[in-house]
């Protein structure tokens, strides 16, 4: 071994190549320049650190490796499990205990996560191609990946060589890298705020198990000075509609179709006189129902049946019955409905019976419609009844604002709250942030009351 003392020291250099991001240590022994690069500032400055101390004890430099005599033959600390590995794990020990659209979500934060926190190695794939391996194969259990052809595997090689390890994630600039990651749409565009908040929430629960497996102390995160965008919690007022606006829509929705429209119309019904959310209605079955001859009837709701990607369901359908949102297993909710409702759904019944296992609402064939079918009847609806300018705002423009019409209208007429958000299923602090809102068209009588009591 050929050693020496003549040993400078330079400035750790930044390197980027694409969306990588790598820090280079560099210096000489006896006049031969070394290097090394590594993925955070803080694990280059902290190697500089032990070089620079060395040197000033007055150890020997190794000339072929660079490295004083203290630090050959080292074995380097395990670095434990890289970010892809630790999200692999996080989807899967998750899976069973989540709903198919928590399972999505989380997946799709992962997507902007994971391609941005990977080290400096060539062949770097496109961006695209990395987030479909993730999406299809990676981030699923083994039982539900489907096979990857030649470029996948290889992108997904790459990806495994290129994650950083989970430690890396201490280091300020890597958190920050990620929430710049999660802050732009796909396309590089400004990401909505609700979506960003979203995405930071689950990246904080990742590094919260994290913690519990002893790889951090403290969630690394908390200590980033980063502010996520402002989401709009609250409802839109210009999407609420009016009783009559809401009756004249509800009976322009038969004229759509041939029989698409005659056997949603209950459905419609259903959201906006019980305030139901869809996927609450379409699982509505005929023992949920008590429909007297005359007077209110009642609806107990025990599921919903909500839409997701087959890739994601536990049944592998795009419709699965669950448990109700906010709501243990079982638990039911009961919501007193009018005698016009009432009547609509004795209507249906009598017109169209119902599916084999009591549900209300399906196709003619018995399956379940898709949220784009029943938003296309919707939208011809609302040109059937509305000006072209009303077509064009945002009044009634999706079937959820008629819930939000319906809760809108229980408060106005005085219901109170914790009533409305016992047959709604919400809690109140949410229903007087998001729900409470005037109806369209009643500005004008707040107005006038404002007025005359000023002329008092």
């Amino acid at each position: 071994m050929t050693t020496s003392y003549d040993v400078k020291f330079w400035e750790t250099q930044r390197k980027t190549q694409g969306k990588a991001i790598s820090f280079v240590v560099r210096w000489t022994v006896a006049r031969k320049s070394k290097s090394k690069s590594f993925r955070t500032k803080g694990l280059a400055d902290s190697f500089l650190s032990d070089l620079r101390q060395a040197a000033k004890a007055g150890e020997l430099f190794d000339i072929a490796t660079g490295l004083p005599v203290s630090m050959l033959n080292t074995e380097p600390e395990p670095a434990g499990p890289s970010f892809l590995e630790f999200a692999q794990t996080y989807v899967i020990t998750r899976w069973q205990g989540t709903a198919p659209r928590t399972r999505e979500t989380e997946v799709y934060a992962l997507l902007s996560l994971i391609p941005a926190l990977v080290d400096d190695v060539s062949g770097h794939p496109d961006d695209d191609e990395l987030r479909e391996v993730l999406r299809s194969h990676a981030l699923l259990p083994k039982d539900r990946r489907t096979d990857l052809n030649r470029s996948g595997t290889l992108a997904l090689g790459w990806l495994q060589k290129a994650s950083l390890p989970l430690v890396d994630l201490q280091d300020p600039s890597v958190l920050r890298r990620a929430l710049d990651a999660i802050s732009v749409t796909f396309a590089g565009e400004e990401a909505a705020a609700n979506t960003v908040r979203r995405k930071r929430a689950i990246f904080h629960h990742l590094l919260e198990r994290a913690v519990e497996k002893k790889v951090f102390a403290s969630n690394p995160l908390d200590t980033i000075k980063w502010k996520p965008p402002k989401a709009v919690t609250a409802v839109d007022p210009r999407t609420v509609v009016n009783p009559m606006q809401a009756k004249e829509l509800l009976n322009a929705v038969p004229r759509v179709g041939r029989t698409r429209g005659v056997r949603l119309k209950a459905m419609f019904a259903c959201i906006y006189y019980a305030g139901l959310r869809p996927e609450e209605a379409a699982d509505l079955r005929v023992k949920n129902c008590t429909l007297p001859a005359s007077g209110w009837g009642l609806i107990v709701l025990e599921k919903a049946r909500p839409q997701g990607t087959k890739r994601w369901t536990n049944s592998g359908q795009t419709h699965e019955s669950r448990s109700l949102k906010h709501r243990a297993k079982k638990e039911t909710r009961e919501i007193p409905i009018p005698p016009a409702l009432v009547a609509i759904l004795r209507e249906h019944i009598k017109a169209y019976g119902t599916a084999e296992d009591g549900r209300l609402f399906r196709t003619s064939k018995g399956g379940s419609y898709s949220s784009s079918a029943y938003s296309y009847v919707w939208q011809e609806a609302r040109a059937l009844v509305f000006t072209e300018a009303q077509v064009n705002s945002p009044l009634a423009a999706r079937p959820y604002d008629l819930r939000h019409a319906a809760l809108s209208l229980w408060l106005n007429a005085g219901v109170p709250a914790a009533e409305v958000a016992l047959r709604a299923g919400n809690s109140v602090e949410i229903l007087n942030r998001v729900y409470a809102k005037c109806l369209d068209g009643q500005r004008e009588t707040i107005n006038g009351k404002i007025n005359n009591a000023l002329e008092e």
